[in-house]
């Protein structure tokens, strides 16, 4: 996510810090390579045009500050006005004080409307609101199918009605159902089109005054950048939406979507998908991205990650049984599941200050390598689990083949796991940090 936009911009950033004191005629240069990078980023021209005047206007008259270095004052600047150019501030789902509240999801079709129908819904039931899902794409292929699929996994109910193509009415019953049941939300997945026509938007219209909605959430593919932003302004014009919630951001190294459409259309971006898993779906909060942006990181949503994927209560039992008993690999081995229910490896350092593209290809971060532990430590005996120290060769070899592996995998995991031991004791003594290659081993 934003891959290219901030190497350019760190890459810009880095030369004007290396001249040490700038004038005007550095700061107007510099602005205009920063200007070539957003429109290389594919943000909307006039909007760069606009963003760059006010960073000018403000860094020449920040240079009269001899405390902060100019190139830091400029990067300064520049954070503050990304901030205003990605909506200023977290705009949250708007909550009815009579539930249930309606959100109804619209969008073309291959935008992820069905998938982000059950992410939302499951961040919704993780924030403990009951949800329902409505399935009314009643022309697409197995559209309701999969809908109902991703609830029964996610163990979220679905309403549907095979009987009729009349999406007021399966709406207006699934509806009837939500309140029956005493739901806190419920989310309309309608039907896309592969292009905004008048046939699909009258639809739309009548489902809009059927069931008056709380709120009306364009999907929007990020990856096609200011075509998403053409996109929003059109179904605001037919609709008023309310929000945007952008996907597939995980793979859109640009980011021009995301920077231009508050911009241009005044909606705000609610939530990205930052992946296929269920539980890719972040807020969307302009402070944090900015810095993610600029590679200042973004340790609040990291620790808001940690937060919802640890276990206090396991949490605390491993930290008394370390302290008591030390680490085993048991132990050692519910810590990495942890980690891994935090999502991929490369999204976590994303949110550490300096983390920049190329730091992250170079970390090993192979999904299997956590599945290859498990099956290590599970091939073990629970008194090798317990005192990996009697683990000689033979039990080594064996436990290789158990696993399906290499002893070299072996020889690796027991490394990593007494890496893991002294960071814990290290700790436990007040202090110490996280060892190198933690992270790029078993993940």
């Amino acid at each position: 996510m934003f891959d290219e936009l901030q190497e350019k911009l760190a890459a810009t950033f880095a030369r004007l810090r290396g001249r040490g004191v700038l004038n005007e005629a550095d700061i107007k240069e510099g602005l205009r390579e920063v200007r070539r990078v957003l429109l290389e980023a594919d943000v909307n021209f006039q909007l760069s045009r606009e963003f760059l005047e006010r960073v000018e206007q403000k860094a020449v008259g920040a240079m009269q500050v001899k405390s902060v270095s100019p190139a830091h004052q400029l990067v300064k600047i520049v954070y503050d006005e990304l901030v205003v150019l990605l909506g200023e501030r977290r705009e949250g789902l708007k909550l009815s004080s009579v539930p249930p509240t309606v959100v109804m999801l619209v969008g073309l079709q291959g935008s992820g409307k069905t998938t982000t129908a059950a992410k939302l819904a499951l961040k919704l039931k993780s924030e403990g609101r009951q949800v329902r899902l409505v399935a009314l794409d009643v022309y697409r292929p197995a559209a309701i199918d999969q809908l109902e699929t991703l609830g029964r996994d996610l163990e979220i109910p679905v309403f549907a009605d095979r009987t009729t193509n009349d999406v007021e009415r399966i709406a207006r019953a699934g509806l009837d159902v939500s309140r029956r049941e005493r739901d806190r939300v419920v989310i309309l997945d309608t039907a896309g089109r592969l292009q905004i026509d008048d046939e699909m938007m009258g639809e739309l219209k009548r489902l809009k005054a059927a069931v008056h909605p709380d709120e009306i959430l364009l999907v929007a593919d990020g990856m096609t950048g200011q075509e998403a932003v053409k996109i929003t302004q059109g179904f605001d014009a037919a609709l008023g939406v309310t929000g945007v919630i952008l996907t597939k951001l995980d793979g859109d190294a640009r980011g021009g979507a995301a920077l231009s459409i508050y911009g241009v259309t005044g909606k705000p971006i609610k939530y990205i998908g930052t992946g296929e898993k269920a539980d890719a779906l972040e807020e969307f909060h302009p402070d944090r991205m900015a810095g993610r942006i600029l590679q200042q990181g973004d340790v609040v949503s990291l620790v808001e990650k940690a937060q919802s994927a640890m276990n206090a209560d396991e949490a605390k039992k491993l930290e008394k049984k370390v302290r008591k008993e030390g680490l085993d690999l048991q132990d050692f081995l519910g810590a990495l599941k942890q980690i891994e229910r935090m999502g991929p490896i490369e999204g976590i350092l994303r949110m550490l200050p300096g983390v920049n593209a190329k730091m992250l290809k170079q970390v090993n971060s192979d999904p299997k390598r956590l599945k290859h532990a498990e099956a290590i430590v599970l091939s073990m005996t629970p008194a090798e689990r317990k005192k990996p120290e009697i683990l000689n060769g033979s039990r080594r070899a064996r436990i290789a083949k158990g696993s399906g592996l290499q002893i070299s995998d072996v020889n690796r995991l027991l490394a990593q796991f007494r890496d893991m031991q002294k960071m814990m004791k290290r700790q436990s003594q007040g202090g110490g940090r996280m060892p190198r290659g933690m992270f790029g081993g078993y993940r």
